[in-house]
């Protein structure tokens, strides 16, 4: 587990994007998150789409996995499979427990080579839940990926114990709130450069 880099090493590998979209409930707000992995695209696809490897790095998982089905993570969130065209387009519908409008999350993958791949998550919704609040009260559920994207980027460099995420990982307040205020000052920065263009 020594192996393990800390979530702050990731920091500076997302490149952090706040812009509009529509979505099926509509004109939506979105962010993206790009990220380059230094794996084969077949590789990121399986570790994002199997059951047995989502829980790895991120939470445990059911459903019927086809284009169609349906899935739930745990505690998380639940919804169709909107698309699913292996290996570049995953798109979902992402019900919150907490919310009565399903937001969509789309991740796209492109090769960088035989050994890279490039990934984008886009999360659109159109409620206004995207807005970082740099007091530290409330976080975009943009900077809830984050972490998700660090450990997967440690389970395709093989850094993770071969069991589930919810055996090894111990959730520690303090430094989740440290890092969350770090991601904030970067997502305050893309909101910036978002209202610039507008």
């Amino acid at each position: 587990m020594s192996d393990i880099a800390n979530e702050e090493a990731s920091l500076h590998a997302i490149e952090r994007i706040v812009t509009r979209r529509n979505i099926e409930d509509g004109p939506a707000h979105a962010v993206v998150l790009r990220r380059r992995f230094e794996a084969p695209i077949d590789e990121v696809w399986v570790a994002i789409t199997s059951p047995d490897r989502i829980d790895r790095f991120f939470l445990p998982v059911s459903g019927d996995f086809r284009e169609g089905g349906h899935y739930a993570f745990e505690g998380q969130a639940s919804g169709r499979i909107l698309v699913c065209e292996a290996p570049n387009l995953l798109r979902l519908e992402w019900l919150p427990p907490d919310r009565g409008e399903a937001d969509e999350v789309e991740v796209r993958l492109v090769d960088d080579g035989d050994d890279a791949t490039w990934l984008e998550l886009e999360h659109a919704s159109v409620a206004d839940v995207f807005h970082t609040d740099l007091s530290g009260d409330k976080f975009s559920p943009a900077i809830g990926w984050e972490g998700p994207l660090h450990y997967l980027g440690e389970f395709l460099r093989g850094a993770l114990p071969d069991q589930p995420a919810d055996q090894w990982y111990v959730f520690d307040e303090t430094e989740e709130m440290r890092l969350a205020k770090l991601r904030a000052a970067e997502w305050a920065e893309a909101e910036a450069r978002f209202a610039k263009q507008r």
